[in-house]
């Protein structure tokens, strides 16, 4: 695919108002350039080979100055095309060099390019952030189809949630101007014809995992080998967006929102609530095993609200408005209704102590929580307490991890020491998780502002990757994430957008499908002046 991360890095730079400088090897044939761009306490590398098809990989140099030697920044040889090369320290300039090794051993070397590191307001970090965490889902998406991977490693397992926030974050990256809005258009254009023609669909769904090079599906476990209702409402929450965001009189925008308009109808939401036809969603159904993961959604609340919301909202394949109430909220609404106080915040919905924080991230990257309620909750002052709750939990600490504080918070589903785990107040073993803090700045702004500064600035050096911050930490096991995730690092980009500009809300919740399904589902206007 085009538009590497070197291509778009000088862009990014001035988005920033900072200076990218480049080297190209000078002699004829292959050619190999490298970008530098400064950050605060980091540079970012960026660069392109042309005229090679096989290659071993990459040697990637730094040198103190012109007459320094350069040291290897990675052992072994690096994969990929981009680098991050955190410094820790401002106003320090470095030079790098690349070398590439060719499949036959031959070596071509970039010629040097330099940059300098620099503090950076609130903004321009934010800014500085969300660019350097849109590379997971430009740069390291999969080559042939654009779908956004699992996560770092994962070759051609693409995710279908992932790839629905990655759609998100390009809208992101043009109107930022990480990208061109022609280069996103095109790119977009790619991925949706990959979905409607190459990826297998089970009555409109998604797998939850899809192989990026053939659309085949691969099972995320035994019985899951099939459609996946809320991976692909997840999907479908990044396609109402493009189609609103991309909708200029162009041939090129106009093919891009008929596609999106072509996959979002044809998802067959009233399938998902099984047979014979009930009033709750079923979150799986597979040609081979029916509906044996007999896994209905709804009762309690977690990160499944969006499913609802665009099954009543389909135009073509929509359930009862009533399924709302009956299936998702629970009759009676006992197991949905909370009611406590913790840490001084009242919950009117969610688990004890509110439950992991991506429960109030994946429905609400495009459901747009300020403007209306339900007759049980306004969400965006629940979703502010859980937030609050669970900043308060590790500042209070009860089991005394390793650095947990006001400004070191956010538990949620992440990698661990174990392997992988929904992290919250009740299931807590030290794992922090910078996707759940940064993704509660549209609740809580100053709190998440604050913790993004303390996670880079006295935790960079460990916990900064090339694609941004890794998964997560916990640092009483003294471990460290070894990657991204797809479905962690998407957020990062949209709610920083959403507390920034509220793009991604506005741009869905002005498809006209979902204020007339909230209105069925009964849910009300509500007048805010502040949070």
């Amino acid at each position: 695919m085009n538009s590497s991360f070197s291509t778009w890095l000088p862009r990014v730079a001035a988005v920033l108002g900072i200076t990218a400088l480049s080297g190209s090897s000078l002699a004829a044939g292959p050619q190999l350039t490298l970008h530098a761009t400064g950050h605060d306490r980091r540079v970012d590398l960026g660069w392109t080979l042309k005229g090679v098809h096989e290659i071993q990989g990459f040697k990637v140099g730094r040198a103190d100055s012109q007459e320094s030697r350069f040291t290897t920044l990675y052992e072994g040889l690096y994969p990929d095309r981009f680098y991050s090369d955190f410094l820790g320290t401002n106003e320090l300039t470095r030079i790098y060099r690349v070398t590439a090794v060719l499949g036959d051993g031959t070596r071509i070397e970039s010629a040097p390019a330099a940059a300098q590191t620099h503090a950076m307001t609130d903004e321009e970090l934010l800014t500085s952030v969300q660019a350097a965490t849109f590379r997971y889902f430009w740069d390291y998406a999969h080559p042939t189809s654009g779908l956004a991977r699992e996560r770092t490693g994962s070759g051609d397992t693409c995710t279908s949630g992932g790839t629905g926030f990655g759609l998100m974050a390009i809208c992101v990256a043009a109107e930022r101007g990480f990208v061109s809005r022609e280069t996103a258009v095109e790119r977009l254009n790619t991925l949706l014809s990959f979905l409607e023609n190459r990826a297998e669909r089970y009555h409109g769904a998604w797998a939850h995992w899809i192989h990026g090079a053939t659309g085949n599906t691969i099972p995320f476990s035994r019985y899951d080998d099939g459609g996946d209702i809320v991976e692909t409402a997840y999907l479908a929450q990044g396609l109402l967006t493009v189609r609103r965001c991309f909708d200029r009189e162009t041939p090129d925008e106009r093919e891009l929102v008929a596609r999106a308009t072509r996959l979002w109808e044809g998802i067959e939401w009233d399938w998902y609530l099984g047979e014979p036809p009930g009033k709750q969603l079923w979150w799986h159904w597979s040609p081979n095993h029916g509906w044996r993961m007999n896994h209905r959604i709804g009762g309690h609340f977690n990160e499944c609200l969006i499913a609802y919301l665009l099954a009543i909202a389909s135009p073509t394949h929509p359930i009862p408005a009533d399924c709302y109430r009956l299936g998702w909220v629970g009759e009676p609404p006992d197991g949905y209704l909370n009611g406590h106080e913790y840490y001084g915040q009242h919950l009117a919905v969610g688990w004890p102590y509110g439950g992991p924080l991506f429960f109030t991230h994946y429905s609400f990257l495009g459901f747009d929580p300020r403007a209306w309620r339900d007759e049980f909750c306004d969400y965006f002052a629940n979703n502010r307490a859980i937030s609050l709750i669970n900043r308060a939990w590790c500042a209070d600490n009860p089991h005394g991890f390793a650095v947990y504080s006001d400004l070191f918070w956010g538990l949620t589903a992440s990698d661990d020491p174990d392997g992988y785990s929904a992290h919250e107040p009740r299931h807590d073993n030290g794992t922090i998780a910078p996707t759940a803090a940064l993704s509660a700045m549209p609740y809580v702004p100053a709190e998440s502002i604050a913790t993004l500064r303390h996670l880079y600035e006295e935790h960079g050096a460990r916990i900064w990757g090339h694609c941004g911050f890794k998964d997560a930490f916990n640092p009483t096991r003294d471990w460290v994430a070894d990657g991204h995730l797809a479905i962690d690092q998407g957020p990062i980009i949209v709610m920083i957008e959403n507390h920034r500009s509220g793009l991604c809300w506005r741009k869905f919740m002005a498809n006209p499908e979902i204020p007339a399904a909230l209105a069925r589902m009964g849910w009300t206007r509500v007048s805010r002046t502040s949070p």
